[in-house]
C-alpha cells in the first residue's frame, strides 16, 4: 500500500470522525424531536424551554467543531523506512 493510500485510510478511520458522526446523528434526532415532537406539557415541565431543540443545536455545533478539528489537523502517518513491506 502506498503512503498516500495509508494516509487516506488513517484519516478515514480517525476516531474523531466517528465521534462527530455519532454526536451529529444524536443532534439531528433531538433537533427534529424538538421541532416536531414537543408538546405544551413538555414545555410546561421545562419552564417554557424547548430542551430537545437547544440540546440538538448544541450537539450539532459540537459535531461540526469536532469534524472541523479532524479536517484541519489530520492524522499524520510517518513514512515507512522500507517501501517493500
Amino acid at each position: 500500500m502506498s503512503d498516500k493510500k495509508t494516509a487516506r485510510a488513517a484519516r478515514a478511520f480517525d476516531v474523531r470522525t466517528f465521534i462527530a458522526a455519532l454526536i451529529g446523528l444524536y443532534g439531528v434526532i433531538l433537533l427534529l424531536t424538538g421541532i416536531f415532537g414537543t408538546s405544551d406539557a413538555d414545555l410546561a415541565k421545562a419552564d417554557g424551554l424547548n430542551v430537545n431543540l437547544w440540546t440538538g443545536l448544541g450537539l450539532l455545533a459540537f459535531a461540526i467543531a469536532f469534524q472541523a478539528w479532524a479536517m484541519l489537523r489530520p492524522v499524520r502517518v510517518p513514512p515507512r523506512k522500507d517501501p517493500e513491506q
